[in-house]
């Protein structure tokens, strides 16, 4: 009786936070109509990338922010678009419930992924490398920009393919749901 109804529970709180995404997802307009939220949370791979600061790092480092992974590389135009608006994002909601993290993959030199963020003015953002796309393949990233939501838990909700308008009212009005 007590595993049916520990069930009963899990089922129940399963279907409200499925119901809360479904909600969230009916709220995107613009640029926001290409964000897919998944069904069901996804795991996300155990792979490590290269931190700022150097040695391997990976997405368990922000467990328990609601994240906003962004895959890019210097050559990308609709990444240099996209970038100041992730920018004014981490700006706007950045802190204890949501980060703003950005992996350039492929062949991003240092020196050249820091001044493609002063050419545009970001100076808030991380400039963690993904230099084999080893990360990005484990993720499914098959062009660039992308975009993936992570809950607090650190799995997949939602994903983008294509630049948008992150600092959008709609795009703070989603994401402050998700934070909720």
């Amino acid at each position: 009786m007590r595993k049916l109804l520990g069930f009963a529970l899990y089922m129940a709180l399963a279907g409200a936070a499925n119901a809360d995404l479904s909600a969230i997802a009916d709220m995107r307009e613009g640029d926001m109509r290409k964000l897919r939220f998944h069904s069901e949370a996804q795991t996300v791979p155990d792979h490590s990338f290269l931190a700022e600061q150097g040695g391997d790092m990976d997405m368990s480092a922000y467990k328990g922010k609601v994240v906003v992974l962004n895959f890019w590389a210097t050559w990308c135009a609709p990444c240099r678009h996209e970038m100041p608006q992730l920018s004014q994002l981490q700006s706007d909601l950045g802190g204890d419930d949501l980060a703003v993290v950005t992996v350039a993959t492929g062949r991003n030199e240092p020196a050249a992924m820091q001044l493609f963020f002063d050419e545009i003015g970001v100076e808030n953002l991380p400039l963690h490398r993904d230099p084999r796309q080893s990360f990005a393949r484990a993720m499914g990233v098959l062009g660039l920009p992308a975009t993936i939501i992570l809950n607090r838990e650190g799995e997949e909700i939602a994903r983008m393919q294509g630049d948008a308008n992150w600092a959008s009212e709609n795009a703070k009005e989603i994401l402050s749901a998700l934070i909720d």
